[in-house]
């Protein structure tokens, strides 16, 4: 699992596993998914705003509107 925070545009991504090829889904405003076009496994989530979401960066909970199933 890999985290990445763009502080300048306030972008957080959570990427999960090896980059494939994928397409994105806006699953709500400034939420996005990308799901592997073979596996249809989600890959990635991606929020806009996520500082101005959650108030702050540190101790942040999110929940997601999809379920994410980590295989190691």
């Amino acid at each position: 699992m890999k985290l990445y925070y763009d502080e300048e545009g306030d972008f957080l991504e959570i990427s999960i596993g090896k980059p494939t090829k994928c397409h994105a889904e806006e699953i709500e405003p400034g939420v996005f998914i990308r799901i592997d076009e073979n596996t249809k496994e989600i890959k990635s989530v991606g929020i806009l705003n996520f500082k101005k979401r959650t108030g702050k960066i540190g101790e942040v909970s999110v929940d997601l509107p999809e379920e994410i199933r980590l295989i190691s």
